[in-house]
């Protein structure tokens, strides 16, 4: 086990101000911060001299598809069925090296991925995963096309259940299904969605008792839900229903915000998910007319709204939906998350402090003594977010060096 001095870096503890200090890790975690420490520590093993580079946790992107870089829908017609997990190598190690040392999977990756990472056949963030996407028959996880052709893209597998459900019983069973495949928390779509063929992101999806049918099954080993909800009938009723987070958002109501405020609902925004997909189009990624006069109407819309929502005083944790568009675009979310009224330092909170209290990981995204030794090393200054992920530098993750750029 290799001890790391962190030396004359300038900390990230929450606030505008960093703290100038030195920083001791290993693999136990955050062993020490203090004005100055000892390289000639007998425990201390190697010196990384920072002069004043910043130091912060490492980011942790709350809604990500590690399984999809794009959703160009002739490419994914003509590739191999197993492609995407042999991407996902490329796109997980790529991940880390912007910083990001902790990814939510919301749908796609199976018990198979986290397996390959806990084992070191590949490197990556740590992952928790919903493994698929729950919704109703039409609806958001139904790819199935207008000329019959099924679309989806997390089609069934023997890791991952189907996502189609219908009816509160048939959404127990698939609950206790993703249960035993593994998932770290479930996603169901209580609205229609950009991408699918067939529904409107404003329409509500799911009943109530399919919804809290989720909720309380998934309690009952722990998990939380995160739910698919753009329109404000779904928000509402996702809500109500229980789950922990609301993803996305795009045309949420005040009415939404205040029931979130009341039960204490996370929000997490995606706002570069319509704009990154829009601008991949542009480039000639094959899409649906349909799809791209979705992904068009909710741009502005979702901007506005999440304004409000951060006026409001909502929960905000960062998430991308990265893979929807290609992931080397993902932290442009944080220059729109501080576009939508989030100071510089409540940005870096939403992406550290805030995105591990919703995913119920209490061992990081802080940089205190006792916390997992996932911290990254970021040139220039870390509240300016242009060409953020081009300066991070060093990534350390539960306390290795995963990531070295020339300081």
């Amino acid at each position: 086990m290799t001890t790391t001095l962190l030396r004359g870096g300038n900390l990230f503890v929450g606030t505008s101000k960093l703290r100038r200090a030195d920083l001791l890790i290993s693999a136990e975690g955050i062993l020490e911060i203090a004005d100055r420490i000892d390289p000639s520590d007998d425990r201390v093993d190697e010196v990384v001299e920072l002069n004043g580079k910043a130091v912060l946790p490492g980011l942790i992107d709350s809604h990500v598809h590690l399984l999809v870089d794009g959703v160009d829908e002739m490419q994914r017609l003509h590739e191999p069925y197993s492609t995407p997990y042999y991407r996902a190598t490329k796109v997980l190690r790529e991940t880390l090296e912007r910083g990001i040392t902790t990814v939510r999977d919301a749908g796609g990756a199976d018990q198979g991925l986290k397996h390959a990472l806990a084992t070191g056949l590949i490197e990556g963030p740590q992952v928790l995963t919903a493994v698929t996407i729950l919704g109703q028959t039409g609806g958001h996880s139904d790819g199935m096309s207008p000329c019959g052709v099924d679309l989806s893209l997390m089609p069934a597998t023997p890791g991952r259940p189907s996502g189609i459900v219908n009816g509160p019983e048939e959404m127990r069973t698939r609950v206790r299904e993703l249960q035993r495949a593994g998932a770290d928390v479930i996603k169901i779509c209580t609205t229609g969605g950009v991408l699918s063929p067939s529904d409107d992101p404003r329409h509500s999806q799911f009943a109530m008792d399919e919804i809290e049918m989720c909720v309380r099954e998934a309690a009952v080993t722990g998990l939380g839900v995160m739910a698919h909800a753009q329109g404000p009938a779904g928000v509402l009723n996702a809500v109500r229903g229980g789950v922990r987070s609301v993803e996305h958002g795009i045309y949420a109501t005040d009415e939404c915000w205040d029931a979130m405020l009341e039960r204490g609902t996370w929000l997490v925004p995606t706002l570069i998910a319509p704009v990154a997909l829009l601008r991949a189009i542009d480039g000639g990624a094959k899409v649906s007319p349909t799809v791209k006069q979705k992904a068009s109407d909710a741009v502005t819309q979702h901007m506005v709204n999440v304004r409000k929502a951060v006026n409001a005083g909502v929960r905000i944790a960062m998430g991308t939906d990265a893979g929807v568009f290609p992931h080397e675009y993902s932290l442009a979310e944080l220059s729109l998350m501080e576009e939508a009224g989030l100071e510089p330092h409540e940005v870096i909170e939403a992406a550290t402090i805030s995105a591990a209290e919703l995913l119920g990981l209490g061992d990081r995204g802080r940089i205190e003594v006792g916390m997992r030794a996932d911290v990254i090393v970021v040139d220039g200054d870390p509240f300016d977010f242009d060409g953020f992920a081009d300066r991070v530098l060093r990534v350390f993750q539960a306390g290795s060096q995963r990531v070295s750029r020339e300081l």
